[in-house]
């Protein structure tokens, strides 16, 4: 981690408002300080037009922060995700200003394991409750195998009303032995050292 120091207390989930979650990697402080300034963005958008800013938009607004900073040692990998008047959403931003649509995305120090897990698992036909255990499993590998990725797995649903919390932080330490017991495995390692010794 360099001269960065890790917390597994951060939440990496934000609740920009009822309907648009952004998610955060890099500096907390720079993560929390743009999603703050974007829930109030979306809230003026809101009173001054009465209705609800796209998720397109909101991406917009952070992205054009971003692109103006940039250079200038900004921390952040975003992902902004919502439902609107045209349907689900999720965009990727990054510290350079860069903004991608897609349907999955994983960000941040631990997102090449959870790209792994992503990579092998993910259908597009899959149920909620399907989504929510490979949501789960990305996340916990992400966080056991990084120290920098926290130690809990958060898990928001969204759909056309909002968004639901699913699981509000499940300890990867238990999910590690939940997984483990699921493979006639032990979870402590020693499985690994039995059999080469």
């Amino acid at each position: 981690m360099g001269n960065f120091v890790s917390s597994e207390e951060v939440r990496k989930v934000i609740e920009i408002n009822d309907y648009l979650l952004g998610t955060m990697a890099g500096g907390a402080a720079d993560c929390s300080y743009w999603d703050a300034y974007l829930a109030n963005e979306c809230k003026v958008y809101e009173m001054k037009y009465g209705q609800r800013v796209s998720v397109a938009s909101a991406s917009r607004i952070l992205t054009n922060i971003l692109y103006h900073y940039r250079g200038y040692g900004l921390s952040m990998g975003v992902m902004v995700a919502g439902w609107d008047r045209t349907g689900p959403h999720l965009y990727f931003l990054n510290d350079d200003g860069s903004r991608l649509e897609g349907k999955l995305f994983s960000i941040g120090s631990g997102s090449m394991y959870a790209y792994g897990v992503l990579d092998s698992y993910y259908r597009h036909d899959m149920s909620t409750d399907e989504a929510v255990e490979l949501g789960v499993r990305a996340i916990y590998h992400a966080t056991n195998k990084d120290s920098g990725s926290g130690g809990v797995a958060r898990v928001y649903h969204i759909h056309e009303g909002g968004w639901t919390k699913i699981h509000e932080g499940l300890d990867v330490n238990t999910l590690h032995y939940k997984f483990a017991h699921e493979k006639k495995l032990r979870g402590d390692g020693d499985e690994t050292k039995e059999s080469l010794f």
